[in-house]
């Protein structure tokens, strides 16, 4: 058997319906290479297996998880990667999609490292805290709306796609969870300087309740900022107003 880890923020899902409509939200393509992240003791592991011309790979920090997942899915040896997500490097050469049941103390930066890899990953499919999931998805306008929104949205169409009930899981977590899709977007807006776009977007939202003008005065010509937009939140910006505004940082 295994131990659940508080510290790894395991709480394992046990539904089996949950467990095959998380792994059906996935689009497959014959041929196409797939990484688990965070397989735990295998709740959707075991359907993925199944998907017949998959390449497939899973990511586990956890030695005892991958010693369990070895033992109960002989099919998973050679497969499992035991090591720190946030400090892998890609599993694939090309393009791999992810799915997981993300370790909720660790799914936003999750979310930052599948942005490093973005050239490389043209679909995700996650199950989040639910708050997590809908700040992911939020448009803008809204106070869920914020950097992960804006960095994701720069990039991916998402969707969020369902709740999952506490009821769900072993040990029942005490935060609802939701399941989102990303998919790449046809033609993802140009950002030419992601560094900049970045820093702009982490100093707008670092002083969410203010105008623009107080925490970007550093960034942009003084004349410029006295440009309208600069009068709004950064919550009411758009995505494209984000990355248009990058064009002018000094």
């Amino acid at each position: 058997m295994y131990t659940l880890k508080k510290s790894l923020g395991q709480h394992f899902l046990r539904d089996e319906n949950m467990c095959r409509q998380i792994v059906d939200a996935l689009p497959v393509t014959p041929g196409m290479q797939l990484l688990e992240v965070g397989p735990g003791a295998g709740a959707i592991t075991k359907y993925l297996l199944e998907i017949p011309d998959v390449s497939f790979k899973a990511v586990e920090l956890d030695t005892e998880k991958v010693q369990y997942l070895e033992k109960t899915y002989p099919a998973i040896q050679g497969k499992l990667i035991n090591e720190n997500f946030l400090e892998t490097p890609p599993p694939f050469t090309g393009s791999f999609s992810v799915i997981g049941n993300f370790p909720y103390n660790i799914s936003t930066q999750i979310m930052f490292r599948v942005l490093e890899w973005k050239e490389q990953v043209p679909l995700v499919v996650g199950m989040f805290q639910k708050e997590v999931a809908q700040r992911i998805a939020a448009g803008h306008g809204n106070k869920e709306y914020g950097i992960l929104s804006v960095l994701l949205q720069s990039e991916y169409k998402i969707e969020y796609l369902f709740d999952v009930h506490e009821n769900c899981f072993n040990p029942p977590p005490k935060v609802k969870s939701g399941v989102i899709r990303l998919t790449r977007l046809e033609q993802p807006y140009e950002v030419k300087n992601w560094k900049k776009f970045m820093l702009l977007v982490k100093t707008a939202f670092g002083q969410r309740r203010k105008q623009l003008r107080n925490p970007l005065k550093g960034h942009f010509k003084k004349e410029f900022l006295q440009e309208p937009i600069f009068t709004k939140r950064a919550e009411e910006l758009t995505v494209a107003d984000f990355v248009a505004l990058t064009e002018h940082m000094l």
